[in-house]
């Protein structure tokens, strides 16, 4: 029972106290953890993220077919400066903003592939 009571007031014997500038180091060097952890959890995926999407807006031409972040499905008819036209339907074409565009599904190349086999 004395060893725990001993072990439960944790303080160090006396005449051996700590350096406060040792806490003060101790602190400094988790906040610098914290930081560099969310740098690499957080912030560089997202970065990542975004670089990729950009990369895919600047590859978008016409005849690809896409995904919308609406969840539709169309074939990039006309690439503008912002915007594209999308065909949807027969005679139905919509414009769009390029950063709706959530993936390209084919490519052009791919897509006259196969609709030259299907015929």
């Amino acid at each position: 029972m004395r060893l725990f009571e001993l072990l439960a007031m944790g303080g160090a014997p006396a005449g051996t106290e700590q350096d406060p500038r040792a806490g003060m180091l101790n602190m400094v060097f988790m906040v610098v953890m914290v930081v560099v952890m969310f740098y690499f959890l957080l912030f560089r995926p997202q970065q990542k993220q975004r670089k990729e999407q950009e990369q895919l807006l600047k590859s978008v031409k016409t005849g690809d077919k896409v995904l919308l972040n609406s969840g539709i499905f169309g074939i990039v008819a006309n690439v503008k400066d912002k915007s594209l036209m999308v065909k949807i339907a027969d005679n139905v074409k919509i414009e769009v903003l390029k950063s709706a565009v959530g993936s390209v599904v084919q490519k052009s190349a791919e897509l006259e592939a196969a609709v030259s086999s299907q015929k």
